[in-house]
């Protein structure tokens, strides 16, 4: 054996990676790249949504762009278990209705709630939006004054 065999790396040397190139030990799943590209690319409304949601309404503290599984929802309030979905005019055309279902599907069957918004929402009312979101993942049960009615047997 030589010499420099038996003496351990000096600062700086030996068979790591240098300046962050070669071998990581962290490898992102394809979802969380996906994830990371769709927050840089957010639409309008989302934006919107996100600079009210950021602010932590009712000391709530949602994410942007979450995977979850092998989709990636708008928001997701952990606490509450619930995903956001801002939905624009793309998600009415072609088989975009026939995903959304299977999307939800999949995230209510795994224990999430999900919650659909029109864009359109956003746009006139996004301060109010944000604040009715946050009721909703506060109280499930809560309807905001301009949602739908109670279904039957359902409490008002």
């Amino acid at each position: 054996m030589r010499a420099s065999e038996l003496e351990p790396p000096r600062n700086g040397e030996g068979d790591h990676a240098k300046r962050g190139g070669g071998d990581s030990r962290f490898v992102a799943r394809p979802a969380v790249k996906h994830a990371r590209q769709l927050r840089r690319e957010m639409s309008l409304p989302e934006r919107l949504l996100w600079q009210q949601l950021r602010l932590r309404p009712a000391g709530l503290r949602f994410r942007r762009q979450h995977p979850i599984g092998p989709y990636i929802v708008d928001f997701y309030c952990s606490s509450a278990r619930m995903a956001v979905e801002i939905d624009g005019i793309s998600h009415d055309m072609g088989d975009n209705p026939a995903r959304d279902i299977e999307r939800t599907n999949f995230l209510k069957e795994n224990g999430h709630r999900v919650l659909r918004v029109s864009a359109q929402r956003v746009l006139s009312d996004v301060v109010g939006t944000a604040e009715a979101i946050a009721a909703r993942a506060e109280n499930p049960h809560h309807r905001p004054a301009d949602g739908p009615p109670p279904r039957t047997g359902e409490a008002k």
